[in-house]
């Protein structure tokens, strides 16, 4: 049992877990979990021992430097955070992980002990993937859940998907044996990019958050982040005429597809998010 730094008497909370790497492309889930933290000013109160659950031969720990010149060792682990975002009826507990190396199982099961002190009834799981889709479009997300009120609420789709899976599809099957309510968002990365970050699939993954909470989550740099993410790209195709080629034919696709995007319930949820975001900045 992981103990707890404090017991915080949380109100109706909802964890959003994130973990670093083969289901992080581009760092954009995990960068998700980064910006709420900061964002909403979360406290700590939990931390995986990684004696158990990682090769420090892979992830290493890290020497810093202090203010005052102090050296500092910070081994890698997960940690629990918890918050309240301004103007929200619940509590947010953020879960920013990294893939552990051995005993996933126990992991999960050291998790879900902290997601039950913590009174957590529903996980939000994101992830990010390598696909064939251009930089210059909206990043494609998808998602799934086990609630049917969410389910119908947020327009998902059931998951039919098969093959390799990582802790994200790992920890998302313990939550939903355990008996939580579920969702799980996942955001396409341009494979020809994948040197994180990527902040424009950071967006696309806040939006179903946002979502999710129904509420407004402040952006702060981030959309001048993807922007400038973007026209770095455009500037690297341009100098290759082959990857410049190989965008455009990514955009006829992507164009002339089926998009979810364009179908009349996805352009009611932007608007609905444009009107909750500015009435929170009035």
């Amino acid at each position: 049992m992981i103990p707890l730094h404090d017991s915080p008497d949380l109100v109706d909370p909802i964890m959003i877990a994130a973990f670093e790497g083969w289901n992080d492309a581009g760092e954009a889930a995990s960068g998700v979990v980064d910006h709420l933290m900061q964002t909403w000013d979360s406290t700590t109160v939990a931390a995986v021992d990684p004696e158990e659950f990682y090769d420090f031969q892979v992830n290493r720990p890290v020497i810093t430097i202090g203010s005052e010149g102090e050296r500092e060792l910070t081994w890698p682990t997960s940690r629990v955070a918890v918050c309240r975002p301004p103007g929200a009826d619940r509590d947010v507990v953020l879960l920013r992980g990294i893939e552990p190396n051995m005993r996933w199982r126990k992991f999960c099961a050291d998790l879900l002990d902290i997601a039950g002190e913590l009174d957590v009834q529903v996980v939000v799981s994101l992830g990010a993937l390598l696909a064939d889709t251009p930089h210059t479009r909206p990043i494609p997300t998808t998602g799934t859940s086990s609630d049917p009120e969410l389910t119908n609420r947020l327009s998902l789709e059931q998951s039919r998907y098969e093959g390799p899976t990582g802790i994200v599809g790992v920890f998302h099957d313990a939550c939903r044996r355990q008996g939580l309510h579920t969702v799980s968002c996942w955001a396409a990365v341009p494979h020809y990019v994948a040197q994180p970050p990527c902040p424009k699939a950071t967006l696309a993954l806040l939006a179903r958050v946002e979502e999710v909470l129904q509420i407004a989550v402040p952006l702060g740099d981030l959309p001048e982040q993807a922007r400038a993410w973007e026209r770095g790209v455009d500037e690297l195709s341009r100098e290759d005429s082959d990857v410049a080629e190989y965008v455009r034919s990514l955009e006829q696709s992507r164009d002339t597809a089926d998009l979810p995007e364009a179908k009349g319930d996805a352009i009611a949820r932007e608007f609905e998010r444009y009107l909750r975001r500015r009435d929170s900045t009035d």
